[in-house]
């Protein structure tokens, strides 16, 4: 099985902003592939399923960003899988411009507060991500401000074109065609 998590943060208060663009692509490969993701466990919303051949468990942790490694590390204690293998993590970048892609097997958190806990809780920085170019934050701005903030129509409409292509990156990634993905789409 693999697990696919979209980071984000609960409650309708925060759809659509930045920081959610990982629940946003969880949401599309959900629609995408007709798997309902309703079972709150882990503290998080699961939807098991099938893509493309490959078992998955797409996961929208629930206990804010922050927090993200305490239920993902659940579901990989729970489920046995090792985070090396069958984790792939989809998450928003400030460092990249709005709609672009960066794939990568491994790496730092790279200030990403919910990246830096499941590096903690899984114990490695060696799992799949994809992250989507959110947009530098203005000068001056807050960055909790920022990344809670939303998308102009211009920017939602590239993360939105990004989106299908974080879907199949996603396919690619789960199947073991990590390298075809980072040629396609980095």
């Amino acid at each position: 099985m693999f697990v696919i998590v979209g980071l984000g943060n609960p409650s309708s208060k925060y759809e659509k902003t930045r920081h959610n663009v990982g629940f946003d692509v969880i949401d599309m490969l959900a629609d995408k592939y007709a798997i309902k993701i309703k079972e709150k466990k882990y503290r998080a919303l699961c939807g098991a399923g099938v893509i493309e051949g490959q078992k998955v468990l797409l996961v929208k942790p629930q206990t804010f960003m922050n927090l993200s490694g305490e239920s993902i590390s659940s579901i990989l204690h729970f489920y046995k899988l090792d985070p090396e293998s069958e984790l792939l993590v989809v998450y928003d970048d400030i460092s990249l411009t709005p709609g672009r892609l960066r794939i990568r097997k491994k790496g730092s958190a790279g200030g990403h507060n919910g990246v830096k806990s499941i590096i903690s809780h899984a114990g490695t920085q060696e799992f799949l991500r994809i992250k989507i170019g959110v947009g530098e934050k203005p000068q001056g701005w807050d960055l909790a401000d920022y990344v809670l903030g939303r998308f102009s129509k211009e920017e939602r409409r590239l993360v939105e074109e990004a989106f299908e292509k974080a879907c199949e990156a996603a396919v690619l990634m789960i199947q073991g065609k990590t390298d075809q993905a980072m040629n396609q789409f980095n």
